[in-house]
């Protein structure tokens, strides 16, 4: 009886060892994972692992570098559009007074003509043209330059010559310290020696090519 059950017992575990052993030769010889299967699997354990994510997205967020270049956009810098509802010119009925001697009247009606013409429509005045009949010389002179947001001014050998010219430069540097506007000094067929004294803190525009000068005059007066 005990004799039998111990060799029906032997007889079970003879064979069961090929089995096991077969069993234990797989499990050695199993191959490894490859770099980058273990790569991946790293991946998807660090996707899959909420406060992995969560502390990630809370660097990124609290990189002051990334963070900034994300949400500053750096605005255009614009020039001041003389246009604009709020622009000086229009607390001025004219936006510019011209002042000449009569000598140059031709050449000054070219520049009056080139203004108006431009996309913002200049208001000149113009003596000859724009002073109301019958009133004094000396007061229309007067209320040109103080509603005048700028002041340009011919200066030719002709207006060196003429006290009346001298007298619109005197009125128009004493409203310069109480207006918005610009006294524009304009050069034409003058030496620098013979540049009035009263002018010469202010930067000119020397007149040699009409056009350029044009556009010179016109862009002070935007600015």
């Amino acid at each position: 009886c005990w004799q039998e059950r111990f060799r029906a017992g032997k007889r079970q575990l003879s064979s069961a060892l090929p089995t096991m052993a077969g069993w234990f030769r797989r499990l050695l010889h199993k191959p490894k994972p490859s770099s980058a299967e273990s790569s991946l699997d790293a991946g998807r354990s660090a996707s899959s692992s909420p406060s992995s994510s969560s502390s990630s997205a809370k660097s990124s967020g609290s990189s002051p570098g990334t963070s900034l270049a994300r949400s500053v956009c750096p605005a255009p810098v614009l020039a001041s559009d003389i246009n604009a509802s709020g622009s000086a010119r229009w607390a001025k009925s004219y936006d510019v007074c011209i002042c000449h001697s009569d000598v140059d009247l031709e050449l000054v009606e070219e520049l009056v003509s080139y203004l108006e013409g431009q996309p913002e429509s200049f208001r000149c005045f113009l003596q000859l043209r724009d002073a109301a009949p019958g009133s004094a010389v000396v007061t229309e002179l007067c209320d040109a330059l103080q509603n005048s947001h700028c002041w340009v001014m011919l200066i030719t050998p002709g207006f060196l010559r003429d006290p009346w010219c001298k007298y619109q430069m005197h009125q128009a540097l004493a409203e310069a310290p109480m207006a918005n506007g610009r006294t524009i000094p304009v050069l034409k067929d003058v030496d620098r020696k013979d540049y009035p004294k009263e002018l010469r803190n202010l930067y000119y525009i020397y007149m040699a090519l009409k056009e350029k000068s044009f556009r010179q005059i016109r862009d002070t007066i935007v600015r």
